[in-house]
């Protein structure tokens, strides 16, 4: 008994060193980020954004590497920056408090000047790309209709705005010809999802070409102009994934150039049209391919990166010659690198600060696969918390254990997180949040249910309409891996997600109640009714089509609402909220939080005055995720 006892007390002497060891959720946060890369047109000069500040700001620093300098300093983020190929100043769009009513910006090379081109808050101006000759920017705007965008062109110098095409949709601007006569505009919002077609536009005549002609779901994401008379595409039509291809404007014939059962990512021809770069999404890890503009679709060897990671943000310099682009990892975040194409070497240009917390420590998951009610497979991403090997002995020397890593990895306290979108992909990205988690002793386990991208056409359409719940039985199946696999205690596992993820959280503390410890619900839908009536004018369309129709499939939206099955929430809920979310209505999470508290339920609510649809701002982001920690604490621990 006394050596028992001294064995235990030891033990909880050691896990009470590690503890003290572990670092403050405020030094997680405060991990710096940087993104959005652009070169000057000498290729000298690099500008980017980084929330060193609290929010994203733009900096500049020389291409080569040295000090950044910040250039910008507002309260709200800046949402994109981009140096005009003439080399005659860079634009830059920020929102005012997460209202995604993005206004653009002018500012000089040296950043030394600003004024802003735009200056309508209650309209929404999407960046399209600069002329070749960088005297105009496209772009597109719901100005005239809140509903629908039309594509627009502006004189950089003047401000003066053209517009260049009206119609009654959702236009994007996809790419301009060199000479401007030619633009190409991606419309969606057909009667299916995840579906968009391509149109001609002559500037000129201002007469429009469909160019995609298709039957079924398709999607056409055209990269650039290979010259006057081709473009450069990805696409998934009559195909799983969104491979490589090109089309002749005239014929609008198009060819495949690549095969490969995984989708195209990010894309980027160079300048001068010579040199094109892109990324294959391989089971969400990103490979990165540099060939000869005049060899594309021929095999290529994959450019080495530092790990396994995520890339995207690809940039040419004017000349060709370096690439930059954004890098991230579990272990690595994300930063600016360049590749010199003449030397064929890597260079990280941005350091930004992991706070002092040692890469080392931070965790790489492991790529797992779970089936699920219909026997599909569902990927997943593990990560495990790292627990040292033990030894200790006593003052006697007559009593040595060594506790190895395994003996730890059972009776896991675990978070399930559920990606946005549904349209969207859990990638092992760098993520704060997850380390901190790891570093308090969680498990994490990030789900692609039914209904995400990157594993093709089929998989992805799997959850529409009438098949929404199917995704959250995945969600069930999940625990059951756990339980069986992944060594977690069956009384401590969570549930959180944001946006789509959100809903998917309430969905499964109302359809699964008694697999869930906790739950924590981020700008999260739960009432389908209500979203879709308070969503974004523009943004109804494009749901519907996903979710359901108002006019047509009502009572089955009310009958698959989490607010219709609140009675049957166990778990302890938290919900966050920002107030200004113009996807996503505050509201939503009013209701079910009012609904909770009227039945006596476990609920802590926090909502932002000044964000959107996510919580992006430091001082906020410190202000609630150590109360998200305590509370999952609390009921997990």
């Amino acid at each position: 008994m006394k050596k028992l006892f001294l064995t235990f007390f030891v033990l909880c002497a050691f896990c009470a060193s590690v503890s003290a060891q572990n670092y403050s959720i405020e030094r997680y946060l405060n991990i710096r980020s940087a993104s959005s890369p652009t070169l000057s047109a000498d290729g000298k000069r690099l500008a980017f954004l980084t929330n060193i500040t609290g929010t994203s700001q733009v900096w500049m620093m020389d291409a080569a590497g040295g000090y950044p300098e910040q250039i910008t300093a507002y309260q709200d983020n800046v949402g994109f920056i981009e140096w005009s190929p003439s080399g005659s100043g860079l634009v830059f769009g920020k929102a005012r408090g997460g209202d995604e009513n993005t206004q653009f910006f002018w500012m000089s090379n040296d950043g030394s000047e600003i004024r802003q081109l735009t200056n309508d808050p209650k309209t929404r101006y999407n960046f399209g790309d600069f002329s070749d000759d960088g005297t105009r920017i496209y772009y597109t705007s719901n100005k005239r209709d809140k509903t629908f965008f039309d594509v627009y062109a502006m004189d950089a110098a003047s401000g003066r705005e053209t517009l260049l095409f009206q119609q009654n949709g959702n236009n994007d601007f996809a790419a301009a010809s060199r000479d401007g006569s030619k633009i190409i505009v991606s419309r969606s919002g057909t009667e299916l999802g995840l579906d968009n077609n391509l149109y001609l536009l002559d500037t000129r005549t201002k007469r429009e070409t469909l160019l995609t002609p298709h039957e079924g779901s398709a999607q056409f994401e055209v990269v650039d102009f290979l010259d006057d008379n081709t473009i450069l595409l990805g696409s998934n039509d009559k195909r799983e994934f969104g491979n490589l291809a090109r089309m002749n404007l005239t014929t609008k014939r198009i060819e495949f150039l690549d095969s490969t059962n995984w989708d195209l990512d990010a894309a980027a021809l160079s300048k001068d049209g010579k040199t094109f770069a892109y990324t294959i999404n391989r089971d969400g890890f990103s490979e990165l391919y540099i060939v000869d503009a005049k060899s594309i679709g021929r095999k290529s060897q994959a450019v080495r990166l530092p790990a396994q990671g995520i890339l995207g943000g690809l940039d040419f310099s004017k000349d060709g010659n370096k690439l930059a682009f954004i890098f991230s990892s579990a272990k690595y975040n994300a930063d600016i690198w360049t590749y010199d194409l003449r030397s064929k070497q890597l260079m990280q240009v941005t350091k930004s600060s992991r706070s002092g917390i040692p890469q080392a420590s931070f965790v790489e998951p492991q790529l797992i696969k779970y089936k699920t009610f219909d026997g599909k497979e569902i990927p997943a991403w593990f990560y495990i918390p790292k627990f040292p090997e033990i030894t200790f002995v006593d003052k006697r020397k007559k009593y040595l254990a060594v506790l190895k890593k395994e003996e730890f990895k059972s009776n896991l306290p675990v978070i399930v997180s559920v990606h946005g979108g549904p349209e969207g992909q859990e990638r092992a990205g760098f993520n704060p949040l997850y380390q901190y988690y790891l570093s308090r002793g969680y498990a994490i386990l990030a789900t692609n249910v039914r209904g995400s991208t990157g594993y093709g056409k089929t998989f992805t359409h799997l959850d529409d309409v009438r098949k929404r719940e199917d995704s959250v039985k995945d969600l069930a199946y999940s625990v059951e891996w756990l339980k069986t696999q992944g060594g977690a205690d069956p009384k401590r596992i969570a549930v959180m997600g944001g946006s789509y993820g959100g809903y998917m959280t309430l969905a499964a503390v109302t359809l699964y109640p008694e697999l869930w410890a906790a739950a924590v619900d981020t700008v999260g839908i739960a009432n389908w009714e209500s979203f879709l009536k308070n969503t974004s004018g523009y943004r109804r369309r494009q749901r519907e089509v996903e979710y359901g129709r108002l006019d047509q499939d009502l009572d089955f939206l009310r009958s698959i609402s989490p607010l219709a099955k609140v009675d049957r929430i166990r778990a302890p809920l938290f919900v966050i909220h920002g107030k200004n979310d113009p996807r996503v209505s505050y509201t939503e999470a009013e209701q079910i939080v009012a609904s909770l508290k009227k039945r006596g339920g476990k609920v802590e609510y926090k909502l932002f005055d000044d964000e959107g649809h996510g919580i992006s701002k430091l001082k906020n982001r410190l202000e609630l995720y150590p109360l998200v920690a305590d509370f999952l604490d609390k009921y997990m621990k």
